[in-house]
């Protein structure tokens, strides 16, 4: 039972004294107690029960409420018969330690609240067992009949009180929206905010990464949540034989509880509501065959030359499919993504397709059917996205409209390392967009030039844009890696030897001096150096690399460097 359905029962005497925002707390037992420290006999959950024969004076209340805190009581009921009222600093200490007071009348006895909270706690878990049969056949008449996974989230937010989401790898909200009513005492389902559901999707990833199975429990603040993963009911797909083909493309339900001391009845139902929510995603995923299907014919027209009339006419029946209702032919934008295992022995061009299907998505739209305007195919290691831009106001000239590389992997970036962990990595290239069937085949070479300028820099998770071919980067990638080690230790090492032994700052005061063009003054301000001391610097930097800086050629040796660093 939660702590606020103590107050809807007049019998009991209880006045909340503080700690209003705790009330959704679960009671688990109740204890009676005037010992100074009660810590043996608590186990975590309990309503304590004290008639405040422990206290001597003021002082005493702070030790009492820390072990209390410390053992992970739902809250504490105080007796007034002893003292009249509950003293002041019993009440700052439960509000220092965020540990809900009661005040309990003195005309009721504690073997009263005791005897109904007992009584609750044991037909709550007796009612839970006995309809398990009940909700699973709820659930099995609901779930897949195509009411999306919101049905199911109601079921658990109306039987068994639980706050339940269901998130995508990349950590956006698949289910469980604000607004959508819990049925249950806790009232509506917030929505989980941004970073949130980001945290709990890097935390999933990097479980299921380790091969432990579920559910994974996370403490964030004061919240613990419960981790159940969501797998393919196996009905669209064979059974993975290596869990990177499929951990980030699993969903995952997020469950607003601590499933660590859950009986099995209540795991085998929750695992059993993770089986109907396959279910809506394996229908989700069979109605992107069409989709995938158009992005394949159109990828085999273009790559095998076809004229543009016929890639046109292919693009004309693709538009009405992935824009409903648009009156004219959209602009496109192409997105290539690679997925890389180390070893070679799993295929990447599945996952990256299944995570282009999800990246492209705008971060702000929930529901399961958010990606039904795309088109993504895969080819080896290789998946290709055709992204429709509807023509509405204004002309897409590439130049900032439609995707934007970065911005696209800014949400997703940490859950996705997580999946990655220590032998993946994805690489994407972006585009400019497109209006025409001839601009698709430079479209597509152009955004794999870009994954390529991607691949070449450090980190798990990177992308690069159309912007970046018109500058220097788009020379780096072909740089061998032999030639491009030997030029940036050359030019750099003796730098980073120096600032190792005396802890200076040598390197970042030449990206500084860089950035700001030379100014003295102006990197001097950045760095909140005098104009001295940043001279000292840079003559130290010429003396330790026989380069001046006064030199356009030696300030280019030195940015190239440290862009292949």
């Amino acid at each position: 039972m939660r702590l606020r359905a103590l107050l809807d029962t007049d019998a009991l005497g209880l006045k909340l004294l503080g700690g209003e925002d705790e009330l959704d707390r679960t009671v688990r037992g109740v204890m009676t107690t005037d010992l100074r420290d009660p810590s043996r006999y608590l186990s975590g959950g309990e309503l304590v029960l004290t008639g405040l024969a422990w206290r001597r004076g003021a002082a005493d209340s702070e030790p009492f409420v820390r072990i209390l805190a410390q053992a992970g009581v739902a809250a504490v009921a105080a007796g007034t018969a002893e003292l009249g009222d509950v003293p002041d600093d019993l009440a700052v200490a439960c509000a220092r330690h965020r540990l809900p007071l009661f005040a309990v009348h003195e005309s009721v006895a504690f073997a009263t609240i005791t005897e109904h909270v007992v009584r609750q706690v044991s037909g709550e878990r007796a009612g839970d067992l006995a309809a398990v049969v009940d909700r699973h056949r709820r659930m099995m008449t609901s779930g897949p009949a195509g009411g999306g996974p919101e049905v199911v989230l109601d079921l658990l937010g109306s039987d068994l009180d639980l706050r339940a989401w269901v998130l995508s790898p990349a950590g956006r909200l698949i289910a469980g929206s604000e607004g959508a009513a819990s049925g249950g005492s806790a009232g509506p389902r917030p929505a989980l905010p941004a970073d949130v559901c980001a945290r709990l999707a890097a935390e999933h990833l990097a479980a299921a990464r380790t091969g432990r199975r579920g559910p994974h429990r996370v403490a964030l603040g004061p919240t613990t949540y419960s981790l159940f993963p969501v797998r393919g009911s196996g009905r669209s797909a064979p059974a993975a034989r290596d869990v990177r083909e499929t951990v980030l493309s699993d969903w995952v339900l997020a469950v607003e509880a601590d499933a660590g001391d859950w009986a099995e009845e209540r795991l085998d139902l929750l695992h059993g509501v993770t089986q109907l929510i396959a279910v809506e995603r394996d229908r989700r995923d069979a109605a992107r065959t069409v989709r995938r299907r158009l992005a394949q014919e159109v990828l085999e027209l273009v790559q095998s030359g076809a004229a543009p009339a016929e890639i046109a006419a292919r693009l004309r029946v693709a538009a009405p499919v992935l824009l409903p209702g648009l009156g004219t032919a959209p602009h496109w934008q192409v997105v290539v993504a690679r997925v890389d295992w180390d070893g070679g022995e799993v295929e990447g061009g599945p996952v990256a397709q299944a995570l282009l299907e999800e990246i492209l998505v705008d971060p702000d739209a929930t529901g399961p059917e958010q990606s039904d305007r795309i088109a993504v195919a895969h080819t080896g290691d290789e998946a290709i996205a055709l992204v429709p831009l509807p023509s509405v106001t204004g002309e897409h000239d590439g130049t900032g409209a439609g995707v934007v590389a970065e911005a696209l992997l800014d949400s997703v970036r940490d859950p996705l390392t997580a999946g990655l962990d220590d032998d993946g990595r994805l690489t994407l290239g972006v585009s400019a967009a497109v209006h025409s069937a001839e601009g698709l085949r430079g479209a597509l070479e152009e955004a794999r030039h870009a994954r390529r300028v991607a691949a070449a820099r450090q980190g798990r998770v990177c992308a690069a844009g159309h912007q970046e071919l018109a500058s220097h980067v788009l020379l780096l990638p072909f740089v061998p890696d032999d030639v491009r080690r030997a030029f940036t230790a050359r030019l750099l090492d003796p730098l980073r030897d120096y600032d190792r032994r005396h802890r200076a700052e040598l390197i970042p005061t030449l990206e500084a001096f860089l950035a700001c063009d030379g100014s003295w003054t102006r990197c001097a301000s950045r760095l909140h150096l005098h104009v001295n001391t940043l001279r000292y610097r840079v003559g130290r930097i010429e003396q330790l690399t026989s380069r001046d800086l006064s030199r356009l050629e030696d300030k280019l040796d030195f940015f190239l460097a440290l862009r292949m660093s």
